[in-house]
């Protein structure tokens, strides 16, 4: 059995694995219930969810749970077919000699070992499509006559002619739903398959019995449309088939994003091998404009690489050695050496990619009321048909009249857009967030994430950069600026301390205005700082406990302006000239994290949305303060520690009375993203954050936690819209065909309509972008 994950139930035997199934025959929401019903009576299975979208079934097994056998054999009893998805890793194996073996040859023995459900989808589409052009081609003859009819042309078929092409569309091309049928009822329940089954039959039927008693009466003859009907109900199930394929674009597209082959270092030259045999500290090529094959980092060379297809970022990020590199990413302009640190189902993408699926597979809590209503949707059409009937009959009607009717109320009351409505909208709305660098775990965090009226955000790694800067540098006394912040380069120049990296990236982002100097015996001063000699002079660089230490005095500006650095959260260094007579203070520098550049933008935009913005951080008052003036944030709190943040989310969610998200990176901020109704992840962050949190940002940018919610919002909405247009169709077109104004044809093609209508609309979420 395919082992996918491990996931906690609350059970009495808790499933220690996942296994995912191929279903075929669905063909509406109660199909998809029956099946659920069948694996979930599997002893060992813990839970199985359904998704008629995607045709698939993915269940929770316990340690106890019988093989894949069972699995299948109970979807077989139940009327469909079942077979094991095979793992999004699988590759075969291949041996070392093999490795001077072309990518085609390498693609052709993958493809003998596994046949893909994408590619088998495909072909069954393009079967389908020739299908529906010669049913159509048999069913035109009988249609256009009747056309014809209206305007007074009158060119009927004989008969018998009527009989053959209809037959042929009933038996042959009608087949399936009396397959499908047979099944459905043999496992004692309904589908839609049975509903047309029997209106078509019904509709064949009695023009056969006409036929039979009035040989030479064309007009009471209806074999066009139980012929329409079969037609235009596999036109639509065509459309639909479609239509869903365009709902995981998003996850071909990342599937798409794994190379076959890489390019391994061996000894002093290089090597094209099968992906399969590349290890973790593998040393890979990767060529100009090639996709890195593995997670790594760079051990050799610079470029920039494009990851926009996993990151959303649409610009190219710069890497050098020891930037982290991910599978999938597109190298630019130089030839990089990228020492391997995950393979296969452990990279970055293959995690993605299995987040999205699990996402698109999951159902909302909504559907669970969908499904109960389908359940008994096909029997109460049942014994809404039979009343018809009988109504019909007892109303004086011939038995044509009724029978017709009845017809039509079995074809109309199509449950297939019920049960689409809710999983294409999800599909929908998880593949365009994907594609833009938001990941959502599951269903229930897309419905949850909609609701949401306050973000709690962490305040070091989420809105502001995490990496200290210098904010100011003043000179002290007669010193041009560009004079002083030389020297402080040069004393900071051969330190690894973050501060000292953020004075030396401040000098050169002065770019030729200041010069570059050269220190002489560098030395540390514990706790204190760091001296130096540059052109014949010492300096010190060090915090104003070491400036006191020195007795350097301070003008009062100098000092005023200190303190009020402090009091907005900077940390404040001196660089100072030490003299055997007096040190002097030469300049203020100024230590800050700086705030994100989409920060502002991102708070803006959740005000206009109406979600409250709230800063909770362990920092010190005064840096709290600054950051929330910056971007405008109200309410903040400082000083909190990792397990009062839970605290603070707990105070937020009773004082708003409504969804709070939290939005953070680090360890720390694990307790409050569990304790939130709805956690955000930056992937910039930690694993532990990621874990804890329902949505994950591919990228450490705040605008894409309002990205998060607007999409969600937006896919909210499609799924509003589609249940009520599923739900108004039926209560409109039932009536409608009962009351005999809705013959059969029309009918059957209001009912293709609605599964296509709401499959498309669904798919309008996919032209969703970003407001900047």
């Amino acid at each position: 059995m395919t082992e996918l994950a491990t996931a906690p139930h609350d059970t009495d035997a808790a499933p220690t694995r996942s296994a995912e199934l191929e279903i075929g025959g669905m063909t509406c929401a109660s199909c998809a219930m029956r099946v659920e019903k069948a694996l979930s009576k599997v002893p060992g299975v813990a839970s199985a969810s359904v998704n008629l979208a995607t045709e698939t079934a993915s269940v929770n097994l316990t340690a106890a749970a019988a093989g894949s056998d069972a699995l299948i054999a109970a979807v077989k009893k139940a009327g469909y077919e079942a077979a094991l998805v095979a793992p999004p890793d699988a590759a075969p194996e291949i041996a070392d000699t093999d490795f001077a073996s072309t990518p085609e040859t390498t693609a052709a023995a993958a493809g003998a070992v596994v046949t893909t459900a994408a590619e088998r989808k495909r072909s069954q589409t393009r079967r389908e499509l020739a299908a529906v052009l010669v049913c159509a081609l048999l069913t035109l003859p009988l249609v256009v006559p009747m056309l014809g009819e209206w305007f007074g042309v009158h060119a009927m078929l004989a008969p018998w002619l009527q009989f053959g092409l209809a037959s042929i569309v009933q038996f042959v091309f009608g087949a399936r739903f009396y397959r499908a049928a047979y099944r459905a009822v043999r496992a004692g329940a309904g589908n839609m398959d049975l509903l047309v089954a029997l209106g078509t039959s019904a509709a064949y039927g009695i023009s056969v019995y006409q036929l039979a008693t009035h040989p030479d009466d064309a007009m009471h003859l209806y074999f066009e449309a139980s012929a329409v009907v079969i037609t235009l109900v596999r036109f639509g199930k065509w459309l639909e088939a479609r239509a869903k394929r365009q709902t995981t674009d998003a996850i071909r597209a990342l599937q798409a994003l794994r190379p076959d082959r890489a390019r391994i270092r061996v000894g002093a030259g290089e090597r094209e091998v099968p992906l399969a045999q590349v290890k973790v500290g593998t040393v890979v090529i990767v060529r100009p404009g090639e996709r890195v094959p593995v997670d790594g980092a760079v051990l050799e060379g610079r470029t920039h690489i494009d990851e926009s297809l996993i990151t959303g970022e649409s610009l190219p990020v710069a890497k050098q050695t020891g930037d982290a590199v991910t599978a999938g990413s597109i190298n630019g302009e130089g030839a990089i050496a990228v020492t391997t640190a995950a393979i296969g189902a452990e990279t970055t993408l293959a995690r993605i990619i299995r987040l999205v699926e699990s996402a698109q597979a999951e159902k909302a809590p909504i559907q669970r009321l969908v499904d109960r209503v389908s359940e008994i949707f096909v029997p109460a059409i049942l014994a809404i048909a039979a009343l018809t009937l009988i109504g019909w009959l007892l109303a004086g009607a011939g038995g044509e009249t009724a029978i017709l009717n009845a017809v039509a109320v079995l074809v109309i009351a199509c449950p297939c857009a019920l049960g689409l409505a809710t999983p294409a909208a999800i599909m929908a709305g998880t593949g365009v967030a994907a594609r833009h660098g938001v990941l959502i775990k599951d269903a229930e965090a897309l419905e949850t994430a909609h609701r949401v009226n306050v973000v709690a955000f962490d305040k070091t790694g989420t809105l502001t950069i995490g990496q200290p800067s210098v904010t100011a540098f003043e000179p002290v006394g007669s010193m041009r600026r560009d004079e002083a912040l030389a020297l402080a380069a040069a004393v900071q120049r051969q330190s690894d301390h973050p501060l000292a990296r953020a004075v030396v990236k401040a000098h050169e982002a002065a770019g030729t205005g200041a010069r570059a100097l050269t220190a002489s015996a560098a030395r540390a001063v514990a706790g204190r700082g760091v001296e130096a000699d540059v052109d014949g002079r010492t300096l010190a660089l060090g915090s104003t406990r070491w400036l006191r230490e020195l007795g350097v005095g301070l003008s009062p500006e100098a000092e005023a302006r200190a303190r009020e650095l402090e009091a907005a959260g900077n940390t404040v260094s001196w660089l100072m000239q030490r003299d055997s007579q007096a040190s002097v203070a030469l300049a203020l520098i100024a230590f800050g994290d700086t705030v994100k550049s989409t920060a502002r933008a991102a708070i803006e935009r959740l005000r206009a949305m109406g979600v409250k913005s709230v800063l909770v951080t362990g920092d010190n008052r005064g840096s709290a303060a600054s950051v929330a003036q910056t971007l405008g944030i109200d309410e903040f709190h400082a000083e909190v520690l990792p397990d009062d943040k839970a605290r603070v989310i707990r105070d937020l969610k009773m004082r708003s009375a409504g969804i709070v998200a939290m939005a953070g990176d680090g360890i720390n901020d694990a307790p409050a993203l569990a304790a939130a109704d709805i956690g955000i992840a930056m992937a910039t962050g930690t694993d532990v954050a990621m874990h804890a949190a329902g949505i994950t940002l591919m990228r450490g940018d705040p605008a894409l936690v309002t990205d998060a919610i607007d999409i969600s919002r937006k896919t909210w909405r499609k799924i509003q819209q589609n249940l009520f247009w599923a739900f108004v169709y039926n209560l409109v077109g039932i009536p409608l065909a009962a009351f005999g104004m809705l013959n059969p044809m029309l009918a059957g093609a209001a009912m293709a309509f609605s599964s296509v209508s709401v499959v498309t609309n669904a798919l309008l979420l996919r032209t969703w972008r970003a407001k900047v």
